[in-house]
């Protein structure tokens, strides 16, 4: 049968307490949400820090640190580590978004190409690209490759030929993403269809888009991604309580479409981290 991998998203950069009161901004808040995940079914989570008093987006080690302790201590989740980096503000700020890959997560987000958000650019040069990718494969850390558009998966695509990304690559399609590519069934044909044959792939949808994506994702024999980085309510109206009752939702979509799944060996199984 085939196994869905389920990634938790638990916090970002962006949803605030104020949207919802159940987002993690602590050390202690955001790697509790993850284990609980954990349980529910999820085998990675991909993990954003916080200021802890102002919820603001941060970079600081330290808080990563905590928080990758808190969640070995308790788990055997694979730890997905972001390098996005949207509130550095550093002279050397590639070195800074890298600092992350000295923890030794298993995997760490590589954005591979530049995107406008609705309200701001977020950046990634080639040089950023290249930059990273070459400091993930040194450091044994396998790169989640998000791509908002299909000119990512094409300069992505180049790195795997150039051999600056082991195989098998792993892609991460995000779909609805501020002015990237917009979350229609007929756009994740798209992507699906842009990416190297028979590598492991994910999805994720922001906000009302999450279910259709991660359902369709699941149809087309891909992995998914949700949580409160993607979407802050459950459906229509209603709030989610935690990340951990997405996931239950997801582990339920994924068991109705006749799949099953993955545990974090299943996953490091398939994604080629053993």
């Amino acid at each position: 049968m085939n196994k869905t991998i389920i990634t938790a998203a638990v916090t970002g950069s962006m949803p605030t307490k104020e949207i919802n009161p159940a987002v993690p901004y602590t050390p202690k808040e955001i790697a509790r949400e993850a284990i609980e995940c954990y349980q529910s079914g999820a085998a990675i989570a991909h993990i954003h820090v916080r200021n802890p008093i102002t919820g603001e987006p941060d970079s600081s080690i330290e808080l990563f640190r905590e928080v990758v302790d808190r969640i070995r201590h308790e788990c055997d989740m694979i730890i997905n580590l972001t390098t996005s980096g949207l509130n550095i503000k550093d002279t050397n700020v590639i070195e800074k978004r890298l600092e992350p890959i000295t923890l030794q997560p298993e995997i760490c987000s590589l954005d591979i190409g530049s995107v406008n958000f609705p309200h701001r650019a977020f950046v990634n040069s080639p040089e950023w690209g290249r930059s990273a990718a070459i400091r993930m494969r040194e450091s044994g850390v396998k790169p989640e490759i998000e791509v908002f558009d299909t000119g990512h998966t094409r300069q992505a695509i180049h790195w795997i030929e150039e051999g600056l990304i082991d195989h098998p690559p792993y892609f991460q399609l995000c779909m609805g993403v501020g002015w990237g590519i917009e979350a229609t069934p007929e756009n994740l044909l798209f992507m699906k269809n842009k990416l190297p044959l028979g590598i492991p792939w994910s999805v994720l949808g922001v906000g009302r888009t999450q279910l259709p994506m991660i359902t369709l994702g699941i149809l087309l024999g891909g992995n998914i991604r949700v949580g409160f980085e993607d979407n802050v309510y459950l459906r229509k109206g209603v709030l989610a309580k935690s990340n951990a009752q997405m996931v239950e939702m997801a582990v339920r979509l994924v068991e109705d479409l006749q799949r099953a799944v993955a545990s974090t060996d299943d996953a490091r199984r398939l994604l080629g981290l053993v």
